[in-house]
């Protein structure tokens, strides 16, 4: 069995703006292994945001293959890419999009709800992985009731539950301050032991430092960073 997780190849997209074109990815290739953390840097506007959107089959590349855990994400219809998705993947944005009428218990056993199991299940899962970010005394609050940084944990919390092969994260650190952030990377270290793969977009060369590998991506391509 392969240790790949996750891979792009050939990956091509291209926006129209009324007569002119802009080529956001072209030809890029990128593979990730189960366990390991991988930073994705680059300008505003470089593109990063629709690579990860193409990686996690949100978005379709104009040409190129993606395929995840072994299974090529194009022969998948929507509904099937969509359980695939649930399965494999987990997802943490900037804004950590939690439910605000749900409590943080609630919003983190969502996705296990949503993929067919049973309630109480769910939310003894979510119990299990707030306990594992150091939110299980804050499990009954609401979004407005929590720091940024709680939130944050909490949405982490949202995305690991299923035990997704890997997460995704765009700009994870980059509503928080300085310690709030470090937090989330602290976490993200200490959850390494679940041997899944992490991919973060960021701006930040503090962050990118932390992981295992980083790419930058400049001019539609997308590249190894040397130290």
């Amino acid at each position: 069995m392969s240790d790949e997780v996750l891979r792009g190849a050939d990956l091509l997209k291209k926006y129209k703006s009324g007569e002119h074109e802009l080529e956001v990815l072209n030809g890029v290739h990128f593979s990730l292994s189960f366990g390991e953390k991988v930073a994705i840097l680059g300008a505003s506007g470089s593109g990063k945001s629709t690579l990860l959107n193409i990686l996690a089959g949100l978005d379709q590349p104009d040409e190129g293959e993606v395929w995840l855990s072994g299974v090529r994400l194009a022969d998948l219809n929507e509904k099937k890419l969509c359980k695939w998705r649930n399965e494999s993947l987990g997802f943490v944005y900037q804004f950590h999009h939690l439910l605000p009428e749900f409590s943080a218990l609630e919003n983190v056993a969502m996705p296990l709800i949503i993929g067919g199991l049973g309630v109480s299940q769910a939310k003894n899962r979510a119990i299990e992985m707030l306990s594992k970010v150091s939110l299980l005394s804050r499990s009954k609050h609401f979004p407005s009731q929590l720091s940024g940084g709680e939130r944050q944990r909490v949405a982490i919390a949202r995305a690991l539950v299923t035990n997704p092969a890997c997460v995704l994260m765009d700009e994870p650190t980059g509503n928080l301050d300085a310690k709030a952030g470090m937090q989330i990377l602290e976490l993200i270290d200490e959850l390494s032991d679940l041997n899944t793969a992490f991919v973060l977009v960021t701006h930040s060369l503090n962050v990118a430092d932390r992981m295992n590998r980083t790419f930058e991506l400049s001019d539609g391509l997308l590249q190894v960073r040397s130290s």
